[in-house]
């Protein structure tokens, strides 16, 4: 499937129904397009099968009622149109994008109790996330801007609002001639990519930041079960911007960039190693499983 997101054949379930995908719209009064008031999940289906679909559904419930709405589908009902549009695409490997956001209706100021609560899902077909970077390594730039703090926003839910400054650094990152970026958060530790969370190596033992107040993302909590299958020492713990310059190896995990290693970020280099190259093959077999 090629060209604008909106001009495309398919159908895309919308509120309990299968419809064209070009029909797929929404009033332009819609409360999430004014107020963020949406929370999504991205899926990867792998051989006709959605990796972890579960999870991911209790994740958007979970996301909604953090930012104070209820998706009025059950996570059975959210599975089975899932099931629903995959078998529609005719796609055996696609990715999977579920949707909920308050829409048009008598509120329309900040407060939105009133107006209806809406779901969407869709399923394409979508590649590597950052290209060629799973053999040579993706390059990242720094952002400027930082993960809040966990008392000014509701930083483990998926939620729309929460990517505005994503799509800032991204842009600002490949404007640089970077895949991606990497972000601090509030307090000047290490945090995440703009959509993706990360990995180091040093001395045969992998260290990862802390999600106290980013998303700890479903992938990253499959690859460190990965690593303590293979009785690698995990530390979950917050890292120090300084602490770049010795780490050896570096990978980005997440359901759009799988497990893509790192071979750049400012100027801090890493190899693409042998445990990097471990878990990201062995992660492909798990999802193939």
């Amino acid at each position: 499937m090629a060209g604008a997101y909106n001009d495309r054949d398919g159908t895309i379930w919308m509120d309990g129904q299968m419809i064209d995908w070009r029909e797929a719209n929404v009033h332009i009064l819609t409360h999430a397009m004014h107020y963020a008031s949406s929370v999504f999940e991205g899926e990867r289906a792998y051989n006709g099968k959605i990796f972890k679909s579960r999870e991911h559904s209790e994740r958007l419930k979970r996301s909604a009622e953090m930012i104070d709405f209820e998706i009025p589908w059950t996570v059975d009902e959210i599975e089975a149109a899932k099931v629903e549009v995959l078998a529609a695409s005719g796609l055996q490997d696609a990715y999977v994008r579920a949707i909920a956001w308050r829409g048009a209706g008598e509120d329309m100021g900040v407060a939105s109790a009133r107006n209806p609560v809406r779901l969407a899902i869709a399923a394409w077909e979508w590649g590597a996330y950052y290209g060629d970077a799973k053999m040579k390594g993706a390059k990242l730039d720094i952002s400027k801007w930082k993960r809040p703090s966990p008392e000014t926003i509701p930083s483990h839910a998926k939620a729309a609002g929460l990517y505005m400054i994503c799509t800032m650094s991204k842009h600002a990152a490949e404007a640089r001639g970077c895949s991606d970026a990497m972000m601090f958060d509030y307090r000047g530790y290490v945090a995440e990519a703009t959509g993706a969370n990360i990995f180091f190596v040093k001395d045969g033992e992998v260290h990862t930041p802390d999600p106290d107040c980013f998303l700890n993302g479903i992938t990253r909590q499959t690859v460190i079960g990965m690593l303590k299958d293979r009785q690698i020492r995990v530390h979950e713990r917050h890292i120090m911007p300084e602490e770049l310059e010795g780490f050896e190896q570096c990978w980005l995990t997440g359901t759009a960039a799988e497990v893509t290693p790192v071979g750049q970020i400012g100027d801090y280099n890493f190899e693409v190693g042998s445990l990097t190259r471990d878990i990201a093959e062995g992660y492909e077999k798990l999802v193939r499983a």
